[in-house]
């Protein structure tokens, strides 16, 4: 298969590239995945499979393959080694404990990472088993699929395979596999493995073939390392902002969660906001509330700082004194100084669209703030009031507004907030229907509710998937309509609200 790439039948068809194993053995350990008795199919993506230029739906063979049990001619899997911070603590040497990457295979010009995620042991597994369950699996395979859809930078699922092997956790489960894919899997955390062990020779190949592979315009620049330090720390803030704007928390905002591609990664207790609360933690086990919906944004400038740590050896000369080191930490310090006003003109745009605001005005700022206290004091379906706002018409009075009150405990604060809002829209001179028509692009109908998770993973438990691929199928076309499904953008069941993941999910 060439870099264009060819349609192929099956994975033992591909032709694997291993582009990170050529850094040398201090990053990845070759590792065998561990048999998985009697796998089964439970999804594939198709857009995924299109993705990769594999056919679908996958045969016999692929899955004995993505289960690893079958050994690919021209792929020895491998795991890769990384530290990091965990919860703001530092945790040492991490690493790739239940997840194996088969290599890259080439599809249209691109480079993918195929990573197994639960197929057994690793030398970096440390206490764990180095297994991942149906549970799990189901909720990765599908939001990966789902913030896809919504059009947020994330990792994808091409599948996920199922067996009956048993697998404790708090309480006995089966175990699971997902095929994860992605133009690369590495983390922040591989940063930091290498500097905090001063191994700067190969900090520095790291940073390297980073560059050359995912940021070659870096290469060119006076400075590479700071110009690479910087497109990743403006991916970061912009991808927070996304995440701000749909209600997504993602719950594990560890330095070994955070995609050195801006990728959301590692898909664990996430949750997306029913009831907007800016404090909502999604994960039962942040007892500190490390990690809620309004910390966010900050800890990504955390986590960045962590890295830019890292990565100072980089930016100063091989023998380094002590001016140099103050400019290499002034620097960094002007880098991460970039991402507030990076996070907060994309989170004012993706809210401007959002609101169908087409042009600047300088009061749109308070006018979103207010919407947000507003919606948090009275904890509004965040999905359905931005979705119900689509159909806001500016005449004042219209029947519009009755079912917006209805979101509302006390709808005096909304008809207040409307009528500001309406203002601003008459400003511009905002046409309803072609305002209204960005807005349904914009504002998702329907998201992925721990409730419908909840729902669809009880059945797998007992072999029935339909609940699964619908689901998947729903989420790939979040904006539509799809009249069919118009139950799956309700407002949650009350039994939602005693619904806690961990970091087990």
């Amino acid at each position: 298969m060439g870099l264009r790439g060819l349609a192929i039948s099956s994975l033992n068809d591909v032709r694997w590239h291993q582009r990170f194993t050529r850094l040398g053995s201090p990053f990845f350990s070759r590792v065998q995945p561990t048999y998985l008795p009697a796998p089964y199919l439970v999804d594939t993506c198709p857009q995924v499979s299109e993705l990769l230029g594999i056919a679908c739906p996958l045969s016999d063979a692929d899955v004995s393959v993505l289960s690893g049990n079958a050994n690919l001619s021209g792929s020895q899997p491998f795991a890769t080694v990384y530290s990091g911070h965990q919860f703001g603590v530092w945790a040492g040497q991490l690493g790739d404990g239940r997840a194996l990457l088969l290599g890259e295979l080439v599809h249209q010009q691109c480079y993918w990472e195929l990573q197994l995620k639960g197929c057994g042991l690793t030398p970096y597994s440390r206490m764990g088993d180095g297994r991942a369950v149906l549970r799990s699996s189901i909720r990765e395979y599908l939001c990966s699929e789902a913030m896809a859809g919504l059009g947020i930078p994330t990792t994808r699922a091409l599948a996920i395979i199922g067996s009956d092997l048993c697998v404790m956790r708090e309480e006995a489960e089966t175990a699971a596999v997902v095929a994860r894919v992605a133009p690369s899997f590495i983390r922040f955390g591989h940063f930091e493995h290498f500097s905090a062990r001063k191994q700067y020779t190969q900090l520095r190949q790291l940073a390297d073939f980073v560059i050359d592979s995912y940021y070659p315009e870096c290469r060119h620049q006076a400075q590479p390392y700071a110009a690479f330090l910087g497109l990743v720390i403006n991916r970061t803030a912009a991808l927070i902002a996304h995440w701000q704007a749909v209600g997504f928390c993602h719950g594990v905002l560890n330095t070994d969660n955070m995609s050195i591609l801006g990728l959301t990664l590692d898909y664990g207790p996430f949750g997306f906001l029913d009831a907007f609360d800016v404090d909502h933690v999604c994960n039962h086990s942040d007892s500190q509330g490390r990690y809620a919906y309004n910390q966010q944004p900050s800890i990504g400038l955390w986590n960045l700082t962590r890295l830019a740590e890292a990565m100072l050896p980089l930016l100063m000369p091989l023998t380094p004194d002590e001016k140099s080191v103050q400019a290499a930490q002034t620097l960094a310090i002007g880098l991460l100084a970039e991402y507030v006003p990076t996070y907060q003109s994309t989170m004012l745009r993706l809210m401007r669209a959002k609101l169908g605001l087409c042009r600047e005005a300088e009061e749109d700022g308070e006018l979103i703030e207010a919407l947000f206290d507003l919606l948090d004091a009275q904890q509004v379906d965040f999905t359905l009031f931005f979705r119900g706002l689509c159909s806001f018409c500016v005449d004042d009075g219209h029947h519009h507004d009755i079912f917006m009150h209805k979101l509302f405990i006390a709808p005096l604060g909304w008809v207040q907030w409307a009528q500001r809002y309406r203002l601003r829209l008459q400003w511009e001179h905002s046409e309803d229907l072609v305002r209204q028509q960005k807005m349904w692009r914009v504002n998702p109908k329907y998201v992925l509710r721990q409730h419908l998770l909840e729902v669809a993973i009880a059945q797998a438990k007992q072999k029935d998937f339909s609940e699964v691929i619908k689901l998947r199928e729903i989420m790939t076309h979040p904006f539509d309509e799809q009249a069919q499904y118009a139950s799956y953008a309700d407002l949650p069941p009350a039994w939602a609200s005693t619904l806690c993941v961990s970091c087990s999910s």
